[in-house]
């Protein structure tokens, strides 16, 4: 995989990421803007995730940008929401990175 895909790959992890933030502060779709902004940006990392299809294999992207997505999330949850990062979390999200790591190789 290029490092260009590996940089959309990247962003579109980023829009869901972040889509999953907002998705938080709707309170269940309740809020208007919030609710905008996380169909917004799924929306755009669905077109981005669709860009980098072209160019590599379905099973490589759709699991790098999940693992990806899921590492962002949880420093996103910590520093955002105070949720906790336990050394387990932190082996999990470490783990995952590994894994992704390890698809771009291929």
């Amino acid at each position: 995989m290029s490092a260009r895909n590996m940089v959309l790959l990247l962003f579109t992890a980023v829009c869901f990421a972040g889509g999953g933030i907002f998705m938080k502060l709707s309170e269940g779709v309740s809020r208007p803007l919030p609710t905008l902004a996380f169909l917004g940006l799924f929306v755009l990392g669905a077109v981005l995730q669709a860009f980098a299809l072209r160019q590599a294999d379905l099973g490589v992207v759709y699991v790098a940008v999940l693992g990806l997505e899921a590492a962002l999330t949880l420093v996103f949850s910590v520093a955002l929401f105070h949720e906790s990062l336990s050394p387990r979390r932190l082996l999990a999200v470490l783990l995952i990175l590994c894994g992704v790591a390890l698809l771009r190789g291929d």
